[in-house]
């Protein structure tokens, strides 16, 4: 046999047994050891390394739901216009907003940036009890209809802060400060605080949807009874499609308990757009010309096509990791352990039976979060209370997908506000319950530091 072929079809073969320790479908039971694992999404993932990677449709739909797949995509994607318009199914935009698409905040599914109209906008509420600001409402929106005047502009600014590695190595990181400039319906109120947040990508939302509450509280240690440093909590709310009080899974306090409410609330939130869930547009009784519009009817989605979109969010694919017999991936792997990220990223859940989607019940999946609560110091904080998180708690951002972000929506912009420039940064931003692991990449040699990074880029 030829050198060359031989050669190769060795480490295709090594390949191919490296990527079946497991069940037999690209998952483990219990994963101490990730470094072989491919299918962090179970069944529900898929081999994609293209610009459109967060796109894709898991396996295993109805013919129904494939069909409602493009039709969700399609009211995903397409702009909405302001009302009256020939285009009766996609009017009603505004008077107020910040998006005309949700793709506008989550373009190619993906991740927005800190930039206006890129993906970014300002939530506003009381630094007291985040009830919201009485003119401009719990969120700033900074475009409108022609002949409306919208509310203002975000206002951001930056300042370089350095710092140095334990081996002596420098880095910088950048600051932000945030103000909302040219109000045109008067002044802010004084105790309204400003929490900025970025789109996230949508992959594996119906997974995370129907993990069952009992694998969630089983990580949770609100008052740190284990006294390791980590005090990780649940947020509740309201349901807005049942009425009934459930844990929070979704959006960067963990505020939001279901995708349908998520779909609705940003659909009201983002362009002002009513639905069966929230009926009103999104302006307050202090934006008088507002008032009498034309409008796209009540509801202005249908029903028919709400869901539609919630189908779309729960059901788009997870990415296989990537690179996983790479040596420093690898070793990697064991840094990220050692350094107790794992702590917070967590690897193993199951998810339950619930909900209409059989391709999504079952699945053994690992998406590197907790999805609690957890204090990460004065630096990253809004200030801005949120349910039962403080103004200095976040959720734990998901990281599978994490490495793709940049061929996907061509940058790198991290954390909740997109201030961190690289993953590198991401880590050096840690502070509160995160700070012992900040401290231990520091402390990492330059190559150590390189192995680590090398691994979160193949999630």
């Amino acid at each position: 046999m030829n050198k060359v072929l031989f050669s190769v079809l060795v480490v295709i073969g090594a390949i191919i047994v490296a990527c079946k320790k497991d069940n037999g479908d690209g998952t483990v039971t219990t994963i101490n050891d990730d470094s072989n694992l491919v299918k962090l999404g179970g069944n529900c993932s898929v081999d994609n390394t293209t610009t459109y990677a967060f796109s894709m449709q898991i396996d295993g739909l109805s013919s129904e739901d494939g069909l409602n797949f493009f039709n969700g995509n399609s009211f995903f994607n397409q702009n909405w216009v302001s009302a009256p318009s020939s285009t009766t199914a996609r009017d009603g935009l505004g008077p107020l907003f910040n998006a005309t698409s949700c793709a506008t905040c989550h373009f190619r599914d993906g991740r927005g940036a800190p930039f206006s109209n890129q993906g970014m906008l300002f939530r506003l509420g009381s630094t007291a009890d985040n009830s919201p600001d009485p003119i401009y409402g719990g969120q700033l929106q900074d475009f409108s209809i022609l002949g409306v005047s919208k509310e203002g502009t975000m206002g951001i600014s930056y300042v370089e802060v350095p710092g140095t590695y334990d081996d002596g190595t420098p880095y910088s990181l950048r600051m932000p400060t945030y103000a909302v400039n040219n109000t045109a319906y008067g002044s802010l109120a004084g105790n309204t605080g400003i929490s900025p947040r970025v789109g996230q990508q949508m992959i594996g939302l119906g997974l995370l949807e129907i993990i069952p509450e009992n694998q969630i509280l089983a990580n949770a240690d609100p008052n740190d009874a284990n006294g390791d440093g980590i005090s990780g909590k649940a947020n509740y709310a309201v349901d807005i499609e049942s009425g009934q009080l459930k844990i929070g899974r979704f959006g960067w306090k963990a505020n939001v308990p279901t995708i349908g409410h998520q779909v609705a609330g940003a659909f009201q939130g983002d362009l002002s757009i009513k639905s069966t869930y929230f009926t009103t547009e999104n302006y307050t009784s202090n934006q008088p010309s507002c008032d009498g519009l034309p409008n796209g009817g009540d509801p202005e989605v249908v029903f028919a096509d709400l869901q539609a979109v919630m189908l779309y969010a729960r059901t788009l694919a997870v990415p296989y990791r990537r690179n996983v017999l790479n040596t420093d991936v690898r070793e990697g792997a064991k840094l990220f352990r050692s350094a107790n990220c794992t702590a917070c990223h967590k690897m193993n859940f199951t998810t339950g039976q619930s909900g209409s989607i059989s391709a999504l019940k079952g699945q053994k999946i690992v998406p590197y979060t907790d999805l609690l609560l957890h204090d990460m110091g004065p630096d990253l904080a809004d200030n801005v209370p949120d349910h039962l998180a403080s103004g200095s708690e976040w959720r734990t951002q998901p990281l599978w997908g994490l490495g793709l972000i940049s061929t996907v929506n061509s940058h790198t912009f991290l954390l909740h506000d997109g201030r961190a420039r690289s993953i590198e940064e991401a880590i050096l931003w840690h502070g509160g319950e995160g700070t012992a692991s900040r401290n231990a990449f520091k402390a990492m040699s330059a190559n150590q530091r390189a192995q680590l990074l090398a691994y979160l880029e193949s999630l």
